[in-house]
């Protein structure tokens, strides 16, 4: 009996010898390389400000259809409508990205907040306009001169209206500027408080709607405002697993958004309180950049693409507002590391 008992105790002891030496091996072997986060961990948490735009409709396809969560991101989508705000949160590390037009990322980036441009939106294409009071006398942008016009100075509009102000030979002294948010532009519009006012979609539509006309729209500049995400510098260098799940899931849900834009109106509507048939009427007014896109509007080191061309436009006119000493090396700034790495 006593010589089974020994055995069974050796027998014991062998096996947890051999237990221990199999847990010593395993404790020697590298960890699982890690993505956004892990299993077990808690979600990346990424606060991106964007304002009211349907251009950004790949922001909240990916956030409705679980295409941040899947990759272990945890994505808050921040409504910040001022052009300040959303640069001085990104600078103060408030946010980790903010979705804004080129040029307002240029201009951001040409007052020194280190940044990277890692995604392009989209271009508007009739989305952004001119509109103006019905039987007030206004036939063309020259009849402008002595008006009030509403709009957000330092951003895409102002911008836009400089671009057709130069074009029928005016400038910004020839008009009366009343210095107002987009969405505040339209309301003061639509009150009668102003002749003009510069604004996006769905204001446009709503003025049209309401007897007004549009003068001019960004269908008479193609690809003068298109817009970009762009992630805080150390966020990227610092995280880069979670930037590059952020553009993966982004490429998705624009390749979603194109080829299902019924459920994406649905979507957009919910985001931005309006009805599906509104939301699908403004994202015909935009052009989606999918992957492809991006990969175009990027170009290549040899031969870089159009977002160098309308960047350094950008930076030339914000020069001359006296807003920035100097227009930024975009070259700094532009980051196609990230789209070069999703998966075709």
């Amino acid at each position: 009996m006593r010589k089974k008992t020994a055995a069974l105790v050796a027998l014991i002891l062998v096996a947890a010898m051999l237990a221990a030496l199999a847990a010593g091996c395993s404790s020697g072997q590298p960890a699982p390389q890690k993505q956004a986060a892990g299993q077990n961990e808690k979600p990346q948490k990424i606060v991106i400000a964007y304002t009211p735009w349907i251009g950004y409709g790949a922001l909240f396809v990916a956030q409705d259809k679980g295409m941040f969560k899947s990759r272990g991101l945890d994505v808050e989508l921040q409504s910040i409508e001022g052009v300040g705000d959303r640069k001085q949160a990104l600078a103060a590390g408030k946010i980790q990205a903010m979705a804004a037009s080129l040029d307002v990322s240029v201009a951001a980036a040409g007052e020194g907040v280190p940044m990277k441009f890692v995604w392009a939106f989209d271009a508007s294409n009739g989305a952004d306009g001119l509109i103006v009071k019905k039987g007030k006398g206004i036939e063309k942008v020259a009849d402008l001169k002595g008006r009030e016009v509403a709009f957000h100075k330092g951003s895409s509009s102002h911008l836009f209206l400089d671009t057709v102000l130069e074009k029928a030979g005016l400038s910004e002294k020839d008009i009366k500027v009343v210095d107002m948010k987009a969405s505040e532009a339209a309301s003061a519009f639509m009150a009668g408080k102003v002749d003009a006012a510069v604004t996006w979609e769905p204001h446009l539509s709503k003025a049209v709607a309401a007897g007004d006309k549009i003068l001019v729209s960004t269908k008479d500049t193609p690809g003068l405002i298109a817009d970009v995400l762009a992630f805080r510098e150390d966020f990227v260098k610092n995280n880069p697993a979670a930037v590059q799940a952020v553009v993966d899931a982004l490429a998705e849900a624009t390749e979603f958004l194109n080829k299902n834009p019924a459920e994406a109106s649905k979507i957009l509507a919910a985001a931005f309180k309006s009805k599906p048939e509104e939301a699908a009427a403004d994202m015909r007014t935009v052009k989606f950049y999918d992957l492809k896109d991006n990969l175009e509007f990027y170009g290549t080191k040899e031969k870089p693409g159009p977002i160098f061309d309308v960047g350094n436009r950008a930076g030339k006119f914000y020069v001359g507002l006296k807003l920035l000493s100097q227009a930024p090396d975009l070259t700094k700034f532009v980051d196609d590391t990230f789209i070069k790495k999703v998966k075709k």
